[in-house]
C-alpha cells in the first residue's frame, strides 16, 4: 500500500497515541501535561503552544475515539466515527511548507488545539485507509498479553505483532522452548 509521508506520520501519531492508553499493569502514559508535551515532541506535532490539563483530557478523548475506530465492526461504522471526529475538529485543509518539509497538507485549522490537530490529521489518515479498502490493516498485537495497536503496512498483510523484535521474538522463543521441552520429555 502506497501512502505519502504526511499520512504515514499521522498514522504513526495515531498508533503512538493509542499505545499510551492504560492496560492491566501499564498506567496511562498520557496522565499529565508533561506526558502530553513529551508525546507532542516525540511525534513532532507542529504548532503546539502552551498545554493545559484540559488539553490532556481532550487528547485522551481523541485517543478513545481512535480506539473505537480501530475496533469498529465494519467500514461503514469506522467511516461514521472518522466523519464525526474530523467534523468536530473543524477540519480546514491547507497547503504548507515548514520546518524543512516540502509542500504538504495540514487538515487542522490554524491555531487549532493539539487535540483538534491530532483528530483532524489522524482522522483524515484513517479515512484514507478506509477509502483504500484497507481497514483490516488497523490491528492489535496478537501476543496474548499485549494490547498495543499497529498498522500493518506490509505488502502481504502478514504482520501479527506490534513489534517483531519484542512480542514476535518472545512468542517464537517460548514456542521453541516448549518444543524443546516436549522433545526432551518424549526422548
Amino acid at each position: 500500500m502506497q501512502i505519502n509521508h504526511d499520512t504515514q506520520c499521522a498514522l504513526d501519531d495515531v498508533v503512538d497515541l493509542l499505545n499510551t492508553a492504560p492496560d492491566g499493569d501499564a498506567p496511562d502514559a498520557l496522565a499529565s501535561v508533561t506526558d502530553l508535551r513529551d508525546f507532542a515532541q516525540r511525534n513532532d506535532v507542529s504548532g503546539v503552544g502552551d498545554l493545559t490539563e484540559s488539553d490532556v483530557l481532550a487528547v485522551r478523548s481523541v485517543r478513545d475515539r481512535f480506539a473505537r475506530i480501530f475496533a469498529a465492526p465494519d467500514a461503514r461504522t469506522a467511516a461514521e466515527l472518522v466523519n464525526g471526529l474530523v467534523a468536530e475538529a473543524g477540519t480546514t485543509p491547507q497547503l504548507t511548507d515548514h520546518d524543512g518539509y516540502d509542500w504538504h497538507v495540514h487538515y487542522f485549522a490554524p491555531g487549532a488545539s493539539v487535540a483538534h490537530h491530532l483528530a483532524a490529521d489522524g482522522g483524515m489518515a484513517l479515512g484514507f485507509i478506509i477509502v483504500a479498502g484497507e481497514r483490516d490493516r488497523l490491528r492489535r498485537c496478537e501476543a496474548p498479553d499485549c494490547p498495543r495497536a499497529f498498522i500493518d503496512l506490509s505488502r502481504n498483510r502478514s504482520r501479527r505483532y506490534c513489534d517483531s523484535r519484542t512480542c514476535g521474538n518472545r512468542l517464537h522463543v517460548a514456542a521453541y522452548r516448549a518444543r524443546q521441552r516436549e522433545s526432551a520429555e518424549t526422548a
